[in-house]
């Protein structure tokens, strides 16, 4: 039974009735989410952005963890300020801010390294509560279950995805745990002309800087010389050659994550406009390419 997202019109009920707001002016959608219904809103304290949204189980997204990732992101100094929480509610301040594209990711690639290292290095000490952790071959996994379960249409290619996140996976080595972001589309990047920012936590969580710096590179299009820069720039050095490949390994594996996302949301989730087949044809299309250069580079899965 797929989850209907939540219509704007309720959704902006909601928010207009959250008890925070101090002489509420306007309540303006913000377009763009493909999970989360966002809103503008200004009151005579100032403009925030609220965004509703409940747990995703089959996302292993959990909106209390989200709340925790969030106040500790902003603590760093990464993301704005938190300023009211309630179930299934999000309200953090407006940023001034444009929102970064595939382009200006890879134009400005050591600004978006940087604050992702600087997630790496401060936020797991702010985090309360139970850890959650993200491996990417479990995720996975638990996405061919679920697609299984559903009957989907890609019941058939399972298993040859599943052999390959093993070898995936077998392809990694050993790095420190740290707390990342694990979600770097070009969208949650903001620049306010002085400096970045980094927002949507949703599945900031315990893991390895690879996904972080894979994701990068696989949501954003890098090409080779980027690749080699992104590496260059969090390490400080050359990496290793098996390092090297398990980047490259975690490049398949975050694309095919992604693809997975769209077929799984097509399943569960139902949001009014967003087209999930069409976000798992165009990332499983990057998966195969990145998975092909990946074999060439390396000639083995």
């Amino acid at each position: 039974m797929a989850a209907m997202a939540e219509s704007s019109e309720n959704a902006e009920s909601r928010v207009r009735g959250l008890a925070c707001w101090r002489g509420l002016a306007s309540v303006v959608p913000l377009k763009g989410g493909v999970s989360n219904a966002s809103f503008t809103v200004t009151d005579a304290t100032g403009k925030y952005v609220a965004r509703v949204g409940e747990d995703y189980p089959f996302h292993q997204v959990s909106r209390e963890r989200e709340a925790v990732a969030s106040r500790a992101a902003f603590e760093a100094g990464l993301s704005p300020e938190v300023v009211h929480v309630e179930p299934g509610i999000m309200v953090v301040r407006h940023l001034e801010a444009r929102t970064y594209r595939e382009a200006d990711v890879r134009e400005n690639s050591m600004g978006c390294v940087e604050i992702v290292r600087r997630c790496h290095r401060d936020l797991g000490q702010r985090i309360a509560g139970q850890g959650a952790i993200f491996w990417v071959f479990q995720i996975l996994r638990d996405y061919g279950f679920t697609l299984k379960a559903g009957k989907h249409r890609h019941v058939p290619d399972l298993p040859r995805w599943m052999a390959i996140v093993n070898r995936l996976e077998a392809a990694q080595v050993p790095l420190p745990i740290v707390f990342g972001h694990h979600d770097l589309l070009p969208s949650n990047f903001m620049d306010d002309g002085k400096r970045l920012w980094l927002i949507d936590w949703e599945y900031g969580a315990f893991g390895t800087a690879m996904f972080d710096l894979a994701n990068i590179a696989s949501n954003n299009s890098f090409d080779e010389a980027g690749e080699v820069l992104l590496l260059e720039a969090y390490f400080g050095k050359k990496p290793p050659e098996a390092t090297i490949r398990a980047f490259y390994a975690m490049k398949a594996a975050s694309a095919l994550r992604e693809a997975l996302w769209g077929m799984v949301s097509e399943l569960h989730l139902k949001a009014p406009g967003v087209d999930y087949i069409a976000y798992a044809a165009e990332y499983l299309g990057r998966f195969d390419r990145v998975h092909a250069d990946y074999l060439s580079k390396f000639g083995t899965s």
